[in-house]
């Protein structure tokens, strides 16, 4: 098994930058940067931290240049100035040698929010894509971040529809390739804020190989060696694992009835605490930043 040697960081979005799959329009509102923590986290994770080249991918949102300036300005806020934006609207645009060469040469690469199946579409088999999983596998240092959709489209499975209103009934919940920078898991979004936790067990309980990964709005995952996981940010995320399901209908149902699971494991991760992928193992921290606070 290849080990990778770079850091994968996503985020579980906080502002809406994007079309919401969900409700089928463009939201514009909330545009203001509340990862700022997770940001920092990110540049302090880079090989020359403030002086680090960082490359923001704007394509999966459909209002690119808005999204993008509220990065920069998120970037310049941290005294990190060396950051600039890709914003590449269609598979012609992945075939731009500029944009190669940035991609070969930035310290962190950031995927912005927005729709994940726009990331798959233009980006899969490109150069560009295969920079990336080059980098990410064999370059100390390198570190690949993404909030919302950027975040969703890392693994090889990966969830692309499905209201959670809905997601306790088969078929609901729609799952494809992703881009699979890591294997063996699937990532979602927005998770406690938009209700996911019925879409996430559907798509686990689907394909139980996998770990489902929860992730809160503010809140996102340093993964080291593609197995070593880190709750940072102020919210939280979830676990779910199926490799102890005992029982689950949803091989046998017609599209549209109600699904049924047993013995679906689910662990919480708070600022701090860690989960081994490979493992399936939760470790907790040796105290929280509110128990400090409070003792302090």
């Amino acid at each position: 098994m290849i080990i990778p040697k770079g850091k994968l960081i996503p985020i579980g979005g906080a502002e809406d930058k994007g079309t919401d799959l969900e409700t089928g329009f463009i939201q514009r509102n909330n545009l203001n940067f509340f990862e700022q923590g997770i940001l920092r986290r990110i540049v302090n994770e880079t090989k020359h931290g403030v002086n680090s080249k960082i490359e923001v991918i704007t394509t999966a949102s459909m209002i690119p240049l808005e999204v993008g300036e509220n990065y920069l300005d998120a970037f310049n806020k941290l005294n990190c100035t060396n950051v600039d934006l890709i914003h590449i609207r269609n598979r012609e645009d992945a075939l731009n040698k500029e944009y190669i060469q940035r991609i070969q040469e930035a310290d962190c690469v950031m995927m912005s929010g927005g729709n994940q199946m726009r990331l798959t579409a233009i980006f899969g088999g490109t150069e560009i894509y295969k920079i990336l999983q080059d980098r990410y596998i064999h370059e100390d240092g390198f570190i690949l971040a993404g909030t919302s959709a950027g975040a969703m489209a890392m693994s090889n499975t990966m969830i692309y529809e499905g209201n959670a209103a809905n997601a306790h009934l088969k078929g609901a919940v729609k799952v494809t390739t992703g881009l699979a920078f890591m294997g063996d898991v699937i990532f979602d979004s927005h998770f406690d804020k938009r209700g996911r936790f019925g879409r996430l067990a559907q798509a686990v309980a689907a394909n139980p190989t996998c770990i489902g990964i929860g992730l809160g709005e503010d809140t996102g995952l340093l993964i080291t060696d593609g197995n070593y996981m880190e709750a940072i940010g102020s919210g939280m995320i979830i676990i779910i694992d199926g490799h102890d399901i005992r029982y689950s209908n949803i091989a046998d149902l017609a599209d549209g009835a109600p699904i049924s699971i047993e013995n679906l494991k689910v662990h919480f991760l708070a600022k701090g605490n860690k989960y081994i992928l490979n493992e399936r193992k939760y470790i907790e921290q040796e105290s929280s930043e509110y128990e400090k606070t409070t003792v302090e």
